[in-house]
């Protein structure tokens, strides 16, 4: 009991105020120690995307502090009496971790996770055989190929290599990016080589609300939404496990980010759809109002930066960067039939968009459409990016989602759109969700929904429908057979009908 004592006076005197080291020199002592993000985050109980922001600047704060501090004073501790640590990850004789630069020319440009060499290989975190490398304290191929290669080959249950988990790889379990098909075949249910993977997660959470509400429906769903947003940055996590990068969770955000006043907006504008057809052809029309599923959950597949936004000025747009635009938008001709793609605006002049917003202006312009000039970008503050960030997470709520709509289960459906939604609207300046700030993602998924809704007018407009009304993320309101351009169902490619009514010509009131 002795050394127990001890400890306890340790963190007695570090107190719940402890200073800690500059946040560079937090992830020195880590660094120097081997150890990744992910296990300083189990062992404390955070996510990995929490201490990365400790690393940046985030300070930490009441007992998790204290913790935090006892942690690096003794590994500082450590390393000034000369000895390496007990914990080192790797064995004795494994090489130090090496640092792997991504290449600014991919998709995937941003910062990269830690990467070291395995002396003795380990079961890979996606495909189960032995790998070579470990990435964020995870092992797994660098080279998807490999897995691929594995997963395709491996036709009836085998025994596992030495080390492996216990069940076999499957043709099913291969990651997402080597499934020669699309995405109807499932979760991949061994994707992080754990008990549950994601999907498990929204399921053991609703079985685990039922069960303490005594099979209440009612209560359950009410208490799943209210744990939504905690509930959807573990899910984070865990689709982020073996990832080659890390998600920046407090970078520095530039002034147009962030809200002129307590109750006030920033200066970003979305191009939110708010549109009604003025003139309706000749005579009596049979109106169909179509809502399109899971709007913000197709949103999370767009581009994100992925580090600090950094400022260009007088610079042409890049594709493998994204972030917020200074732009003077275009004249818009087509108000007659579509809406303006920067949505309703009544001031004229330039005015800072988001990533989504400027590339559907540049696809209007460009030879395909011809439908406006291009805008003129003055300044940008955009960082490397890519389009599968959020990739992982989107599918595991996708085919949770779809799961739930087939077996008729509405307390996973509302729990898990509760959890996309929530994700979305709270990871900007909001008091519900401490451990994301990045309100340039928020508003570049948010104008990726409007961006796709906008698509689709189009699209109905080129097969022949009359367009009369495209409002917020997932309203369209079209005359013709609509069937016949839009599948329908419940899936998040589909739409199903929200209303129908009656509209006289030169109108597009209802009557």
């Amino acid at each position: 009991m002795a050394d127990f004592d001890a400890i306890d006076s340790l963190l007695a005197a570090v107190g719940p105020e402890a200073a800690l080291p500059a946040p560079g020199v937090r992830r020195e002592l880590r660094e120097r120690a081997r150890l990744s993000k992910a296990q300083v985050a189990r062992a404390l109980g955070v996510s990995p995307s929490t201490v990365a922001g400790w690393e940046d600047a985030r300070e930490p704060s009441g007992e998790i502090r204290t913790r935090y501090a006892y942690l690096l004073d003794g590994l500082a501790a450590k390393f000034e009496a000369g000895a390496e640590p007990e914990s080192a990850p790797e064995p004795e004789k494994a090489p130090a971790a090496t640092a792997v630069s991504p290449d600014p020319g991919q998709e995937d440009s941003g910062e990269g996770d830690d990467v070291e060499s395995l002396a003795v290989p380990e079961p890979c975190v996606l495909c189960g055989r032995p790998a070579g490398s470990r990435v964020a304290g995870f092992a797994q191929h660098l080279d998807p190929a490999d897995c691929q290669a594995v997963t395709r080959a491996v036709s009836a249950p085998a025994p596992p290599a030495s080390g492996a988990a216990e069940a076999p790889a499957r043709q099913e379990d291969a990651p997402r990016s080597a499934r020669p098909s699309g995405r109807s075949q499932g979760p991949a249910r061994r994707a992080f080589q754990e008990p549950s993977g994601p999907a498990d997660l929204i399921g053991e959470a609703v079985r685990s609300a039922l069960a303490e509400h005594q099979g209440d429906v009612e209560a359950a769903t009410a208490a799943l939404l209210k744990r939504a947003i905690p509930d959807a940055m573990r899910l984070l996590d865990e689709t982020r496990k073996g990832a080659r990068y890390d998600i920046v969770a407090h970078p520095w955000i530039p002034g147009i980010l962030k809200k002129q006043t307590s109750r006030g907006a920033d200066q970003i504008w979305e191009a939110r759809p708010k549109w009604t057809r003025g003139q309706l052809p000749p005579g009596r029309h049979e109106v169909t109002a179509l809502d399109i599923n899971g709007a913000y959950l197709s949103a999370l597949k767009t581009h994100l930066p992925l580090g600090q936004l950094e400022h260009s000025a007088g610079l042409a747009h890049d594709r493998r960067r994204a972030g917020v635009h200074l732009i003077t938008p275009p004249a818009w001709e087509h108000e007659d039939v579509l809406p303006n793609p920067i949505g309703r605006r009544d001031e004229p002049g330039p005015l800072w968009v988001t990533e989504p917003t400027l590339r559907l202006l540049l696809r209007l312009s460009g030879p395909k459409y011809g439908l406006c000039a291009p805008p003129e970008i003055h300044e940008s503050y955009t960082s490397g990016a890519t389009e599968n960030l959020l990739e992982k997470f989107r599918v595991a709520l996708k085919d949770a989602r779809d799961a739930a709509i087939a077996a008729g289960d509405e307390i996973t459906l509302e729990y898990v759109k509760a959890m996309y939604s929530k994700f979305v609207s709270t990871m900007g300046e909001s008091n519900y969700n401490r451990e994301l700030y990045r309100p340039d993602w928020m508003h570049i998924i948010r104008s990726q929904a409007f961006a796709n809704l906008w698509m689709k007018a189009l699209k109905a407009h080129d097969e022949g429908l009359t367009v009369v009304r495209a409002m917020g993320t997932d309203e369209l309101h079209v005359i013709g057979d609509w069937r016949r351009v839009f599948a329908e169902g419940r899936g998040v490619t589909e739409v199903k009908v929200k209303d129908a009514y009656a509209a006289a010509a030169g109108t597009g009131e209802e009557e």
